[in-house]
């Protein structure tokens, strides 16, 4: 039963998280945003996330959750959470999504639960890295390069730095921020007070970043405002359900079920953006990734 809850609690984590990849790029033209215009995608971002982190810190206020204040002896463990998960991860996300395929962008983005295994590493003793899970790092990542490359064998020919390197900076802030939130767990705070001070906090950095560089939405219509509404839903129904499983089981345990994200987000990609997704290449990136998953999910002696 207890397996039974990380999984589909993951499941729908990581469909929620999947759909926002073509729900952005959706966003960008609904709302005219200029491909160019970083200020623009800051703002767009700001807002999802400031309303993300205000409605869980609301309905948990509503629902009488306690222990909800942003004090003093949190506040330094909040705002590098609030980097990590939202402000500078989301700036690196929204910027590189931009400039790569949402089918790319979401396997690009499965490379995040090996910096999980890492961190992990580091901060729980319970949670060591071991044969095994180095091994699925190896394999993963091998899985997260093939899907850069083209048709020849040149890396460089054919993924960008404003694109997809962009988006591994950005899996890497979502890699160290999982067992950093199950930190903040252990030291007492509540799931609803981590994921809705966190988005708050970075999404207000995201939106006051976009504000004094000038941007603006250019077009705000019913059908990008439900977007809009929809992307904060999602937020805020899936940092909250992923901070609560962390809480309670080991961080890697629950950042294995990462690689579905880059399967939900490139199959919704193919549905929403008509991208081709049925390559040799992708499906081979795919398969390696969830490879390496596994292999981090079996159990192995610890390494020396």
């Amino acid at each position: 039963m207890k397996k039974m809850g990380i999984l589909w609690g993951a499941v729908l984590c990581t469909l929620l998280w999947g759909s926002a990849f073509p729900g952005v790029k959706i966003g960008y033209e609904l709302f005219a945003i200029d491909g160019d215009n970083v200020f623009q995608k800051l703002l767009f971002a700001g807002v999802r996330f400031a309303l993300a982190g205000g409605a869980v810190l609301l309905y948990a206020k509503a629902r009488g959750v306690k222990g909800l204040a942003l004090r003093r002896e949190n506040l330094g463990g909040i705002l590098m959470m609030a980097l990590l998960q939202t402000g500078l991860q989301y700036m690196l996300f929204y910027l590189g999504l931009s400039n790569t395929s949402g089918s790319r962008g979401a396997v690009i983005t499965g490379s995040a639960v090996f910096f999980s295994v890492i961190g992990a590493h580091f901060l729980f003793r319970d949670d060591r890295l071991t044969w095994g899970k180095a091994a699925g790092c190896a394999v993963g990542f091998a899985g997260v390069i093939l899907v850069n490359l083209s048709g020849g064998a040149d890396l460089a020919g054919s993924a960008s730095f404003r694109g997809e390197g962009l988006m591994a900076l950005s899996a890497m802030c979502t890699g160290l921020a999982a067992p950093y939130s199950k930190r903040l767990s252990e030291m007492g705070l509540g799931p609803e007070m981590i994921t809705g001070w966190q988005m708050f906090l970075g999404g207000s950095g995201l939106l006051l970043a976009g504000v004094l560089g000038r941007g603006w939405l250019p077009v705000v219509s019913p059908a990008g405002i439900g977007l809009m509404v929809y992307l904060a839903v999602l937020s805020s129904v899936a940092f909250t359900l992923w901070t609560g499983l962390l809480r309670v089981h080991p961080s890697s345990s629950v950042a294995v079920y990462n690689f579905l994200v880059p399967v939900f987000g490139t199959l919704l990609s193919g549905l929403f953006l008509n991208e081709q997704i049925l390559t040799v290449r992708n499906l081979t990136a795919l398969a390696l990734v969830c490879a390496g998953i596994v292999l981090i999910n079996r159990k192995k002696t610890d390494m020396p």
